[in-house]
């Protein structure tokens, strides 16, 4: 299973982060940026359980660890990671 954590700032929280990279671009020359909110990605890799537990058991890690949820809002999005393609036959003569 494949699982994504998005970890932002909840809205009031001031970002000076995101206001150096909203200054930056626009001093690239970025048109139209109005504002910048930074944040965090994480993508996780989780083997030997279901969806359900999967998404337990991210969740769980998010509020323990990777978010901090006094200032931060996360969400998780489980998928179920691709089949693997079974191998092709093996030639013969």
């Amino acid at each position: 299973m494949k699982a994504r954590v998005v970890v932002t700032l909840k809205s009031g929280v001031l970002d000076p982060q995101g206001k150096a990279i909203e200054g930056a671009l626009k001093s690239l020359g970025v048109a139209g940026v109005a504002s910048v909110r930074q944040g965090k990605v994480f993508d996780i890799e989780i083997e030997g359980v279901d969806g359900a537990k999967a998404e337990q058991t991210i969740r769980e890690a998010a509020e323990k660890l990777l978010a901090n949820t006094v200032i931060e809002n996360f969400k998780v999005e489980v998928a179920a990671a691709p089949p693997t393609p079974a191998p092709a036959p093996a030639a013969t003569s």
